[in-house]
């Protein structure tokens, strides 16, 4: 088993680098990448703990873009450093977090909500503070009973407390994962919230942007969409993946390490026949070490 997309505390999953690493290898895992959200400090303490469990582990990034409809999110799989140019992608997103999570507070506060950013940062080990942890917060001083909940009532879009993610550039992005060693890959794309009539055109514009790959066995997806992607991927030249998407029982209870779409374990082939032979083209190796 594999999972090609994963998140930690330095993001916005419930555990660390080192503990989800564990997790994995207890899960039967053989490959795991991490690809927390806008950050890459949680590499090097999984990349550690993966030698010690005899992991595979891919070094990866989960990078926010900006896009007209819905989301893009641009994975980084198989990062060998963090270049100069990721820095400024990664410290440009950071800073539009900062000012998202100033906003929703005050937006809270306006609502009748008493949450401060200081509470939040006492009570969560992250650097990396977003709308779960103002939902956990919510749930925590009685304001909703759920996470899903405070989503509905005050942080999905259109709701009080919504407030947009700032987003990078995507040919910067995809430049940025391509300088630090990696390979730039579309993930979930139906997050775009496009027709399928308009999927192909918009992946292959995607594409055009310098993407190497498609994600396309992803939880959010149907079997029949996966497959479909797959195919689509293949089409147009791209490498296929898949992943859990994975933060942890306590932030999506029915996403698992190592399964995908319609609860299917996910296919050794995306990583030994897809992805390690990309990297060994890009760097004359199948080195997978990432250094700072």
């Amino acid at each position: 088993m594999i999972d090609l997309h994963s998140h930690s505390t330095a993001s916005d999953g419930c555990y660390s680098p080192s503990e989800l690493v564990r997790k994995a290898k207890q899960a039967g895992l053989a490959v795991l990448a991490l690809t927390d959200h806008d950050n890459c400090s949680g590499l090097i303490e999984a990349q550690e703990e993966a030698g010690r469990q005899s992991l595979a582990f891919v070094p990866g990034v989960e990078l926010n873009i900006a896009w007209p409809t819905g989301e893009f999110h641009l994975l980084g799989l198989a990062l060998k450093t963090i270049s100069s140019s990721l820095r400024d992608v990664i410290a440009f997103l950071e800073e539009g977090r900062m000012r998202r999570n100033e906003q929703m507070a005050e937006k809270l506060r306006e609502s009748g909500v008493d949450i401060t950013l200081d509470e939040l940062r006492a009570a969560f080990d992250t650097r990396e503070l977003g709308r779960p942890h103002f939902a956990a917060m919510l749930v925590q001083k009685g304001y909703v009973k759920t996470r899903q909940q405070a989503f509905d009532r005050y942080f999905a879009k259109g709701r009080p407390c919504f407030v947009d993610k700032a987003g990078a550039d995507l040919s910067q992005a995809v430049a940025a994962i391509k300088d630090s060693g990696g390979i730039p890959v579309h993930a979930h794309p139906l997050s775009m919230f496009i027709s399928w009539g308009k999927i192909p055109e918009k992946i292959a514009e995607v594409k055009k942007s310098g993407v190497m790959g498609l994600e396309a066995w992803h939880p959010g997806a149907r079997v029949s969409e996966a497959e479909r992607l797959e195919e689509l991927a293949h089409s147009l030249g791209l490498i296929a993946t898949g992943g859990s998407d994975f933060h942890g029982e306590k932030v999506r209870s029915d996403r698992k390490l190592g399964f995908s779409s319609g609860g299917l374990k996910i296919k050794d082939s995306f990583f030994y026949e897809e992805l390690l032979p990309l990297v060994r083209e890009l760097r004359g190796s199948e080195d997978l070490s990432f250094r700072l």
